[in-house]
């Protein structure tokens, strides 16, 4: 029956099915689980599923330091409505993992894969624990000896999961395609629906000291990202803590009124 029926109205009906039954359909045909696993699949299925109850999700380690993951309803039933969700091997291989953020129902890790040799190599997973899938992503460039900030979030208007690394540099000035850039920091973004990461051209400004204050604290409302940032004063030691946030549509950052630290 299903070939009488296009592919792209078979793949919209299956965006459609609730959660046990989008498990159930993968073992339908080798199309709907190639659709299934899709990366492009993994970002829509969540985003445009606005009917789905929203979940609260826990990580802690264990007694025996097993890191250990939780899935709470978010509803009046909170706590007793609860499951473990099946963790996928891209996740549970990363070493020394910090969660980066969460937006839409996909959540962003980070942390390394241990190559043989020793070697690590810098991974960002965007995990869907709903549909049990995952996409894993290399992060290039990544030197833990500069000041680096990582940010996740889906841009609601395209509903493209994009990460965005902030790296510090060296150099001092530079231009690109004409226009001024931050000589201080790097900016690059990674977009699931290219799976291809390019630099951005935003507006992040070269007073900037640090971002992520604590670290690794991030937050994306309303189609922006948002961080703690640290400026210095100029002929003094006074630094000054503010809220810088980029935008996942236009990329473009803007700074939010200063704290004295």
């Amino acid at each position: 029956m299903s070939d009488h029926i296009p592919f792209e109205l078979q793949v919209d009906i299956i965006k459609r099915l609730p959660i046990k039954l989008l498990i159930q359909a993968r073992s339908v045909s080798k199309a709907w689980k190639s659709v299934i696993d899709s990366s492009d699949f993994i970002a829509d299925y969540t985003v445009h599923n606005h009917d789905q109850p929203q979940h609260l999700l826990i990580r802690y380690e264990n007694l025996y330091s097993v890191e250990t993951y939780v899935s709470f309803v978010d509803d009046d039933s909170f706590p007793q409505n609860k499951y473990s969700p099946t963790v996928p091997r891209s996740v549970n291989l990363l070493s020394d993992s910090i969660i980066i953020g969460a937006s839409h129902g996909l959540v962003c890790l980070f942390g390394c894969y241990l190559n043989p040799g020793h070697s690590r190599k810098a991974t960002a997973v965007i995990w869907n624990p709903s549909i049990r899938k995952s996409v894993a992503i290399a992060l290039p460039n990544l030197d833990m000896r500069v000041a680096h900030a990582l940010g996740f979030g889906v841009c609601p208007v395209t509903s493209d999961p994009k990460i965005v690394k902030i790296s510090g540099t060296r150099s001092r000035h530079k231009k690109m395609k004409g226009v001024t850039c931050s000589s201080r920091w790097q900016v690059e973004v990674f977009s699931l629906r290219s799976g291809v990461w390019r630099n951005s051209y935003g507006n992040l400004s070269n007073n900037l000291v640090n971002l992520e204050r604590p670290p690794h604290s991030q937050v994306t409302i309303d189609g922006s990202i948002y961080w703690f940032g640290v400026e210095n004063t100029v002929g003094s030691d006074t630094q000054y803590c503010f809220l810088i946030s980029f935008d996942l549509l236009s990329e473009e950052f803007e700074r939010y009124t200063s704290l004295m630290s």
